[in-house]
């Protein structure tokens, strides 16, 4: 064979491009794309460890079993000793046991800020890109406001209008940040959809505008969006951390967060840096596990990619 194609290598191909779906092409890719691989283990390990946290750590994050080993005069904390390998915090409270807690309340947060957002994303997308008219226009209008603002400082804004702060208010307010994000996005393949081909055929068959929306163009409309999310999980993560280090979360620290854990340690960090190191350090491998297996996802469903 010239060039080193062998037949097994062009029946390979041709089954690839005649007989398999796109979706069906993706994940072939991406089985073999180291940077997926890296990302989904970093995700995996992520979920596992948040899931399990309860069981996994050692101590009761909320338990301060070390208080007497605190000396606030000379900023001395718990060191590490046998059954506290990462020592204690101000409290006196077991560092590992808060570490793993915190990944579940980061967990938590990034999927419902990521869950919230694409709700309202789809809802305005849908609008705009089925509608049409004014609507559409009103829409976009208002998009565009909210993604000509800084993401960080329009979720700050928002968290700080609400008198109590919580763990909602954070989610609401990075959610809140997504949604535009999702609305163009959805509003864009939805404009895409109205000139294809099974589109045309339903309208010349006389088929209701809402069967056309709601059964051919939305659900055709969905994977760039579902790829979105993956990215966006990584966004929220980080901008949930941020308004949780700038006092804007969850105020009581029983329920430890990895954000609220780096406003923690603000007055010791010339001290006692590694306390800020951790919660940091995990902040950026989850958020990086997210954007690897996010990007890796949306060239892999592209349809231009596809060899």
């Amino acid at each position: 064979m010239a060039l080193g194609v062998t037949k097994k290598d062009k029946i390979d191909g041709l089954a690839e491009t005649a007989g398999v779906s796109l979706a069906a092409s993706a994940w072939k890719r991406l089985k073999r794309s180291p940077v997926f691989l890296i990302g989904a283990t970093i995700i995996g390990i992520f979920v596992a460890v948040s899931i399990l946290s309860p069981w996994l750590a050692p101590h009761d994050p909320a338990s301060p079993m070390l208080i007497d080993q605190v000396i606030k005069a000379r900023n001395e904390i718990p060191p590490a000793q046998p059954g506290h390998p990462l020592g204690g915090d101000l409290q006196g409270r077991d560092f590992l046991s808060r570490l793993l807690i915190g990944s579940q309340q980061t967990l938590i947060v990034g999927i419902g800020a990521t869950i919230i957002g694409l709700s309202g994303g789809l809802i305005l997308g849908t609008l705009a890109g089925a509608i049409g008219g004014w609507v559409d226009s009103l829409v976009m209008r208002v998009v565009d406001v909210m993604l000509s603002l800084p993401s960080l400082l329009l979720a700050f804004s928002i968290a700080a209008m609400f008198a109590r702060p919580s763990q909602f208010t954070v989610i609401l307010a990075v959610a809140i940040v997504q949604i535009p994000v999702f609305a163009r996005l959805l509003r864009g393949s939805m404009l895409a959809q109205r000139h294809s081909d099974h589109v045309l055929a339903a309208t010349a068959l006389g088929v209701k505008k809402g069967a056309i929306v709601f059964r051919h163009m939305l659900p055709n409309s969905l994977g760039p969006v579902i790829v979105q999310s993956t990215l966006v999980l990584a966004t929220a993560i980080i901008e949930a951390a941020a308004l949780s280090f700038l006092g804007l979360g969850n105020p009581d620290d029983r329920t430890p967060e990895w954000g609220q854990m780096l406003g923690d340690v603000q007055k010791v960090f010339d001290t006692h840096p590694h306390l800020a190191a951790w919660p940091a350090i995990c902040i950026i491998i989850v958020a990086l596990g997210f954007t690897l297996m996010g990007e890796t996802l949306r060239e892999a469903l592209d349809p231009k990619n596809r060899r």
